[in-house]
């Protein structure tokens, strides 16, 4: 069901999904439609949600006749993003996560850069990696080798290119090349923006604005911490398919194996992982709030060695 479909014309379109994110939603809505100088429309998958998300999403869609609700039953985040990006009418997509925020430019920044350079595809940004409670953990700006456009494909490299986007929510892309590319394929339940993403660069070039204009949370509760598995496999697949793809062949086999993959769930191991992930981060960077994390990883799990190596250090240095 849509709940609100404004009308006014827009350049950039914001796809983003939500499932049960309300504590963290109202401040990423507002840092979407806080966005300066640029002509935008929201549409919000919201999949599945069982809590407030979707009243606040509603919320937001009655006040501002830019955001557009899409409610749906959970199928998953890649199934949404079809959905999203199928319902998008500008030029140009941009993806954002729920609990994330963007800096107030991003968008007009990286739309300038679509605008000046007809080949370029895609574009990305530093992501500043945070906590759970905004503590900066790191800056991911990639390889530093794409500030100008960019063909990224490189046979050489170990994964097949040599740059590519900071993290997946950062990116902004030319729809017509998206529909060209095939969009975001369902086989691929996790890993789909790198499958996205080798199919873009088959099709232009990419190029990172060298400045921290997106803020990723990691939360416990995120895939990256109980599905790492996965993730890897499906990794694995999307750099068998374009290396199908750039040998002239098909990729149908690829994706046959990768509607098979098993959805790991997430394990006892999982929150523990996630605590020393944070923990470590903080700890190199010399903030005395990693010791809170490596101690809640050891309650969590006893057996997690490198985790109890990590918490002495921040004892004895």
């Amino acid at each position: 069901m849509i709940v609100m479909r404004g009308e006014a014309a827009a350049d950039v379109s914001v796809v983003m999904s939500v499932f049960n994110d309300a504590h963290q939603l109202p401040s990423t809505m507002e840092s979407i439609l806080g966005q300066r100088d640029v002509a935008l429309e929201l549409i919000v998958i919201d999949d599945g949600s069982t809590d407030e998300s979707g009243r606040i999403l509603d919320s937001f869609a009655q006040r501002d006749a830019r955001v557009r609700v899409i409610h749906q039953e959970n199928r998953g985040l890649t199934r949404a993003l079809i959905r999203g990006c199928l319902e998008a009418r500008a030029s140009y997509v941009a993806r954002h996560d729920s609990g994330d925020t963007s800096d107030p430019d991003r968008l007009r920044k990286q739309k300038a850069v679509l605008d000046a350079n007809p080949e370029v595809v895609f574009v990305s940004c530093w992501t500043n990696v945070v906590g759970p409670n905004d503590e900066l953990l790191f800056i991911a700006p990639g390889t530093g080798s794409a500030t100008e456009p960019r063909s990224i494909l490189d046979a050489n490299a170990e994964w097949g290119v040599s740059a590519g986007p900071s993290s997946h929510p950062s990116v902004m892309f030319r729809a017509d090349a998206y529909r060209d590319a095939g969009g975001y394929r369902a086989e691929f339940y996790y890993g789909q923006d790198w499958d996205l993403w080798y199919r873009l660069a088959e099709r232009g070039k990419f190029q990172m604005i060298p400045e921290a204009l997106y803020t990723t949370r990691v939360d416990l509760r995120t895939i990256s911490s109980s599905a790492r598995g996965a993730q890897s496999e499906f990794a694995t697949l999307s750099l068998a398919a374009m290396k199908a793809r750039a040998a002239g062949n098909s990729d149908a086999d690829v994706l046959k194996l990768a509607t098979n993959v098993q959805r790991k769930r997430k394990t006892w191991f999982s929150e523990a992982r996630g605590l020393y992930f944070i923990g470590e981060a903080l700890r190199r960077n010399g903030d005395e709030r990693a010791r809170a994390y490596l101690m809640r990883a050891v309650r969590s799990c006893p057996l997690h060695a490198k985790a109890w190596l990590r918490l002495a250090q921040t004892f004895f240095p």
